[in-house]
C-alpha cells in the first residue's frame, strides 16, 4: 500500500524537528558548560543518536528501542537534551501499539520532568511538574484522532470503492450474462410455439440459442477472471467485435447492419469494453422489446471523440418518461453509467412509433 502523503509530510516535520532539537541541545550544552569531563561523552553521544536516527531499520522496533536508549543516556547526562522527546513521541506512536505506545510516551515523559527540575536546580516550579504531561497527553490525543480519522476515510474509501465495483459488476451482467438467458429464452420459446408447424424454423431457434449460450459461456469465463468481452478477446480490435455481435444478433426477423465512419484509432481497452457492453445490452433491449423489423450499430471517429449509435425502427417510447418495467428503456441507466464514468454523454432519440436512436459520445485524448 503507498503510504499516505498527509503522513509522509508529517513524518519530515517530525525528523527535522529531531534533528534541530538535538542540535539546538548540543549547543545550549557547550555553551553552558566548558569542555570537562562530559563534553567528549556529549559530543559522542549525540553524534552517535544522529547517525542511528537515520540509519535503515529492518528491525524498527529494535531500531527505535536502540534510539530510545541512547537518549535516555544523554538525558541523564546533560538534561538539555529532554525536548527531543517530542519527536520520539510520535515515532513511538507510529511504531508501536497502542498499550506499548503509550508506555513509552509515559517513561519519555518521566524523562522529561526529572530532567526540567535538574534544570531548575531544585526550585519550585509546578510548571515543570504540569507542562510535560500536558504536551505529552495533547500531542497523543492529536496523534490518535488523526489516525482514528485516516482509518475511517480508508474505511469509507474502501466502502465507496466496493460500491463502485458492485456497480460496475452488475452493468456487466446486465450487459452480457442476463442479456444472453433472455435472448436464449425468446428463441427457445419460439422454438416451442413453431415446433410442430414450423419444424425447420424451430431448429433454426434452437441452433442460434446454443450459440448465444456458447458465446454466454465465455464471456462468463472472462468474466470471472476480469477479462476483456469475449468479442475483444481475439485482439481485432473494436470494430471486428461489433461487426461479429451484429452478425451474432442479426436474424431473418431482426437483420442488424454495422458499419464505421471515419478513420478509425486504437482505443483504450477501457473504452472498447465499454462501447461494446453498451451494443450489447442496446441489440437486446432491440430484440426483446422494441418489435423492430430492422437495426443498425455505426461506430464514428471523430478525431477527439468516439461516438457508438445503434438505431432501430420498432415503436420507440417517449424518452422523457419513466419506463414502466420491462419496457423499452431497460437498461438506459446502465448505459449512462457507463458513459459518464468514461467522461462521455448518454443521448437518446425517439418517439411512439418511431423508432429510436442510441447514442453515446466518448471523448478522446488527441493524438500528440
Amino acid at each position: 500500500m503507498e503510504p499516505d502523503p498527509d503522513a509522509r509530510g508529517l513524518a519530515r516535520v517530525m525528523h527535522a524537528a529531531f534533528f534541530a532539537l538535538l542540535g539546538a541541545s548540543l549547543a545550549r550544552f557547550l555553551l553552558r558548560h566548558p569542555w570537562l569531563e562530559l563534553g567528549p561523552w556529549v559530543v559522542a553521544l549525540s553524534a552517535a543518536l544522529a547517525v542511528l536516527y537515520v540509519l535503515p531499520v529492518p528491525r524498527r522496533l529494535a531500531w527505535l528501542c536502540s534510539v530510545v536508549a541512547v537518549w535516555m543516556v544523554l538525558v541523564v547526562l546533560a538534561p538539555s537534551f529532554a525536548w527531543c522527546a517530542v519527536p520520539l513521541f510520535y515515532t513511538g506512536l507510529r511504531t508501536l501499539r497502542p498499550r506499548a505506545a503509550l508506555v513509552l510516551v509515559a517513561l519519555l515523559t518521566v524523562f522529561v520532568v526529572v530532567a526540567q527540575l535538574r534544570l531548575a536546580d531544585g526550585a519550585p516550579d509546578p510548571n515543570l511538574l504540569v507542562a510535560p504531561p500536558a504536551v505529552a497527553a495533547i500531542a497523543t490525543a492529536v496523534f490518535v484522532h488523526a489516525q482514528r480519522q485516516a482509518e475511517r476515510l480508508a474505511a469509507t474509501e474502501r466502502r465507496e470503492g466496493t460500491l463502485a465495483e458492485r456497480q460496475r459488476l452488475s452493468m456487466e451482467i446486465h450487459d452480457s450474462l442476463a442479456q444472453g438467458l433472455s435472448s436464449q429464452r425468446m428463441l427457445l420459446q419460439a422454438a416451442d410455439r413453431t415446433w410442430d408447424a414450423d419444424l425447420p424454423a424451430a431448429r433454426r431457434h434452437v441452433r442460434t440459442a446454443a450459440s448465444i449460450a456458447e458465446h454466454s459461456l465465455a464471456e462468463a469465463r472472462r468474466f470471472v477472471h476480469d477479462l476483456a468481452p469475449a468479442d475483444l478477446a481475439g485482439g481485432g480490435g473494436l470494430e471486428d467485435a461489433l461487426r461479429a455481435l451484429a452478425a451474432r444478433e442479426s436474424g431473418a426477423a431482426l437483420p442488424v447492419g454495422f458499419r464505421v465512419d471515419g478513420p478509425p484509432v486504437d482505443l483504450p481497452d477501457r473504452v472498447g469494453a465499454a462501447l461494446l457492453r453498451i451494443a450489447q445490452g442496446a441489440l437486446a433491449n432491440v430484440r426483446e422489446h422494441a418489435r423492430a423489423t430492422s437495426a443498425a450499430v455505426t461506430l464514428t471517429y471523430l478525431g477527439d471523440q468516439v461516438v457508438l449509435d445503434v438505431a432501430d425502427d420498432g415503436r420507440g417510447f417517449d424518452p422523457r418518461a419513466v419506463p414502466p418495467p420491462g419496457a423499452r428503456g431497460h437498461g438506459l441507466p446502465a448505459v449512462r453509467a457507463r458513459a459518464e464514468q468514461l467522461g462521455g454523454t448518454l443521448t437518446v432519440e425517439s418517439a411512439p412509433g418511431e423508432g429510436t436512436v442510441l447514442s453515446v459520445s466518448i471523448p478522446l485524448e488527441e493524438p500528440r
